[in-house]
Parts: structure tokens; sequence; C-alpha cells
């Protein structure tokens, strides 16, 4: 049974669990692109707040690269998922081959989304961190690393669904950990949306400038 028609009804539902946030004019959501745009601009709109995105890209295992045997984050952030690479094995050259790639993408997209504009400023703000979901969590863990670099005054993990387990993990590693649903047994985060299809680039581009621009009527 499908949860979320859409990853704007997720986003919508999201937004509702979030509204305590609701004019906190320090307020910074971040997507994690690409799925998480989406997401993370219905909880902007509704919050009233500044939306931008982290790059977080996830190291895939070689010949299964669905399975996350870690991720890099904008600002030359690793984070390696130490028992995977054990289990199977993963040599330091296999590792630094597949990060060098996704290195390309991480760099490709910071220029495609930001258009040459400023990072958001992170220090002392309230910083939700939004996905489609959480399966592993190599990506957001990442995230939430580089994030805490910057010194926020408050980090939160929001999704619309996580794996039970993965979701309880944050909860230690973050000021609130906020998962609508922890469906058992997970299978995946598409099991839980009707219209799980892929949020292409042009669609990550005009929500970031919606969203601008909404802001911008908002300081007017």
């Amino acid at each position: 049974m499908s949860l979320f028609s859409d990853r704007i009804d997720a986003g919508q539902k999201l937004a509702e669990r979030l509204s305590k946030y609701s004019g906190n004019r320090d307020l910074l959501v971040l997507a994690l692109p690409r799925g998480g745009v989406p997401v993370a601009f219905e909880v902007a709109k509704k919050l009233g707040a500044q939306l931008d995105v982290f790059i977080v890209r996830k190291l895939g295992v070689p010949g299964h690269e669905e399975f996350a045997m870690g991720a890099i984050a904008s600002g030359g952030i690793r984070v390696l998922n130490m028992d995977v690479v054990r289990s199977l094995g993963i040599s330091d050259d296999t590792i630094a081959a597949v990060a060098a790639a996704e290195q390309v993408e991480l760099e490709r997209r910071e220029q495609l989304y930001r258009k040459g504009k400023e990072e958001p400023r992170i220090e002392g703000r309230t910083v939700i961190l939004v996905d489609d979901g959480l399966a592993t969590g190599a990506t957001m863990n990442a995230t939430v690393k580089a994030v805490r670099t910057q010194k926020p005054a408050h980090l939160i993990v929001a999704v619309p669904t996580a794996a039970k387990d993965t979701c309880e993990g944050f909860e230690e590693e973050v000021d609130e950990a906020i998962c609508l649903t922890t469906p058992e047994p997970f299978y995946g985060v598409g099991a839980w949306y009707v219209d799980f299809s892929q949020t292409s680039d042009k669609e990550v581009c005009n929500l970031l400038e919606e969203a601008a621009g909404m802001n911008r009527k908002d300081e007017d």
C-alpha cells in the first residue's frame, strides 16, 4: 500500500508536521537533490523559509550501484560505511575511483543548480534537511556531517518515509529526526509512493527559482 501519491503530496504532509517552525526568520530548508527538492519545496513554501540544495552523491558498490558504501558531500566531506567496505572487501583504490567519478557529478550539479550564487549561510541558523526518504541513510549521514561543520544552531532531519532503524539512528545525530512513516518491512523509498518518477535537473532548477522568487516577495 502506497502512503504518498507523489513527492508533492509527501512534502505537504511533511510540512504539516513541521508547522511549529513556521515564521522562524532564520529558518533554512536544505534539500538533497534531486528527489528531495520537490518535497523540500512544499516544506519551505508552507513554513515561509529559504530553500536551497545541499549536494551529496552516494558512493555505490561497483556492480551494485544502488547499494551504498558511503557518500561524498559539498566541502570535501566523505563518509564510508565501514561495515559494507569490510564485508565486501572493497579496496581503497576502488573507493577512490568511485569517489572521483561522483565528484565530477557533484561539481556539475553545484554549477547547474547554483548558477554562480553563493552557498547559504548555515552558522547560527535552524536548518531542516529534507529528502524523499531514507533507506540506508548514507547520503543523509554525509549531509549531517558536512552541515555540522558549519555550526547550525539547530539541525533537523525530516523525511516522509524511512527504514525504522535508520530513522532511529539519526535521533542521536541531530536535534530532531522526523520520519512521518517507518513501515516494516521497508522494501525501499519508492515502494511508498504511487508516482516515484525521477526528478529532472530542469525541475530542480525551476523549483529553486520559484522558491527564490517567493523569498524576494517576502522581503519586499
